[in-house]
């Protein structure tokens, strides 16, 4: 991998996608790095986090958060070293966590950086288990989840950043966790490495019966991130009072319009109020923002003591930014995709 000195490459959103985003959504333009001002610090990008809320950030419709704008630079968590200051606070040389989006360089007054100090450990770490998908996973089950011991957890994408997280938690709480996942292999790493009861491939043609089989007493949490036919096989498993936390809907990013079928809105309401079933969307920061030194703490005890392991798949090279995410949003990933833009020195 290579990284300019005086050059800023930067990709930015060509065009808005419709359905599925496609090379030609994303353009990579170059322009010198920029000067600092008073107070400001120039940050070097070593490590860009690609996640699937992208998608939905490409898109004018109304979210959360603001759309990217055509002609910017698409957003993203990075880990970055201070390459020179203006700042009283940063040194040259200090890691930051911050949001600098697909871009080599960026410039900052310190708003919103997280310092990781001047030797982390596993700086990208700051991205994954430490970071945004560990915390999400965190907060999700145990806040809105509330696993009991000997209960039952279901969680879809199970070897992702996320997925992975919440079983391995469930499975420190004393639950049951079933995991379902792309592929027989992804189902292996999930059983024999991350330690879930099962792991069921939802590719299988007879996966709604595969589920049910393996939850023979029902299910008491399900943790969502998916959507789409696996939550359709899930839904007539939930028991009385089960818990559904929902971070995502990944099978329904790239749709243009609602799924054909019949309307399975009255089914999904009535099985909520029949079962008295607690089912709540979240987002992490905006929600558990204040809370982040508890995640912190625990989870860091968790990694240090062995008892979480982590997955992380590192990308060379800022060029490969839009086909990583296209094919995150297929599904080909496996772990925490990271792209690492320089060497960590």
């Amino acid at each position: 991998m290579s990284q300019p000195s005086t050059l800023n490459r930067r990709w930015v959103l060509a065009s808005r996608p419709h359905g599925a985003p496609v090379a030609e959504n994303f353009r990579l333009e170059e322009s010198p790095v920029p000067g600092l001002g008073e107070g400001q610090i120039l940050l070097r990008t070593v490590y860009l986090s690609l996640d699937p809320y992208m998608r939905g950030r490409m898109s004018d419709a109304p979210s959360y958060s603001p759309p990217v704008e055509i002609g910017a630079v698409m957003v993203g968590g990075t880990v970055s070293r201070v390459e020179q200051s203006n700042h009283p606070d940063f040194a040259p040389g200090e890691w930051v966590l911050g949001y600098s989006g697909w871009q080599d360089y960026d410039v900052s007054d310190g708003s919103g950086l997280v310092k990781l100090g001047s030797d982390p450990e596993h700086p990208s770490w700051a991205l994954g288990i430490m970071g945004m998908p560990g915390f999400t996973a965190y907060m999700g089950l145990l806040d809105i989840g509330q696993p009991k011991a000997g209960e039952t957890l279901v969680v879809a994408a199970a070897t992702g950043p996320v997925g992975a997280t919440v079983g391995q938690i469930g499975k420190l709480k004393g639950c049951r966790v079933v995991g379902v996942a792309g592929g027989a292999e992804k189902c292996r790493y999930a059983t024999e490495t991350l330690g879930f009861d099962q792991c069921i491939d939802h590719h299988a043609i007879d996966f709604a019966d595969q589920l049910a089989q393996a939850c023979p007493a029902g299910i008491d949490v399900y943790y969502e991130n998916v959507g789409g036919k696996v939550f359709d096989a899930v839904l007539p498993l939930l028991n009385t009072s089960a818990r559904v936390p929902v971070c995502g809907l990944v099978s329904g990013y790239n749709a243009t319009s609602l799924p054909d079928g019949p309307d399975r809105l009255p089914l999904l309401m009535g099985t909520l109020l029949k079962k008295r079933i607690r089912m709540q969307g979240f987002i992490i920061g905006q929600d558990y923002g204040h809370r982040i030194a508890e995640f912190q703490q625990e989870m860091g005890g968790w990694v240090k003591a062995g008892q979480i392991h982590y997955r992380e798949q590192l990308i060379d090279g800022l060029e490969s930014a839009p086909s990583s995410l296209i094919g995150l949003l297929e599904g080909k990933n496996f772990g925490k995709v990271v792209i690492q833009l320089a060497k960590n020195n």
